[in-house]
């Protein structure tokens, strides 16, 4: 049975996830952690794909991307991505073969509501999994520049949404972490899980 095609819109935000091989360990270290990121970075604008947010668990990676006019770009770039990480662990592990699970699992972004919320679903990664009490305290994710907290990933694209908080970076980094810390409407975490396995 032929795999259903994927939807990616043009100049649309897209929630991405992709998966280790049966749920194995993809980030074991913090080389590998800042390896992922580094080729992040470094191609996100030859492939012209803007990076909202982004949180690397020890087992998948959630990320916010938003192809240009070209939306080959975003499975050029995930595919660039999951190479390079491949090939960088089984160097680190003199191990062969894969290390991610068939295709990665993307969802298109169409209101800038869900942008925002979308982006504290995924900064909220670790929080639900029980890897810290605390978004601030988990290293590998876009709140810690969303709230100020990190001038490293100063790389990071500023959506519009995230722009539209405020008329300063003081505004907008406070403005965000009260939408983080603040009451999660029901049902919105659900909808967005159920949209990206879609």
């Amino acid at each position: 049975m032929p795999r259903l095609g994927r939807i990616v819109l043009a100049n649309y935000p897209h929630h991405v996830v992709q998966r280790g091989h049966n749920r194995q360990v993809v980030f074991a270290e913090e080389a590998d952690f800042l390896y992922y990121l580094d080729t992040l970075k470094e191609f996100k604008d030859f492939y012209d794909v803007k990076v909202y947010g982004f949180c690397l668990m020890t087992n998948h990676v959630h990320l916010i991307l938003q192809p240009g006019e070209e939306v080959a770009g975003l499975g050029q770039l995930m595919k660039r991505l999951a190479g390079r990480q491949t090939r960088f662990v089984n160097r680190q592990e003199s191990r062969s073969g894969t290390l991610w699970e068939g295709r990665y699992r993307s969802s298109p972004i169409e209101t800038e509501t869900y942008l925002l919320a979308c982006c504290r679903y995924v900064e909220l990664n670790p929080v639900r999994a029980g890897m810290a009490d605390d978004p601030a305290a988990y290293p590998w994710s876009s709140f810690q520049r969303h709230a100020g907290r990190n001038r490293e990933f100063d790389w990071l694209d500023i959506d519009p949404c995230y722009n539209a908080l405020g008329n300063t970076e003081a505004e907008r980094t406070s403005r965000y972490t009260e939408f983080v810390y603040g009451a999660i409407p029901e049902g919105e975490w659900a909808l967005i899980h159920e949209a990206v396995q879609r």
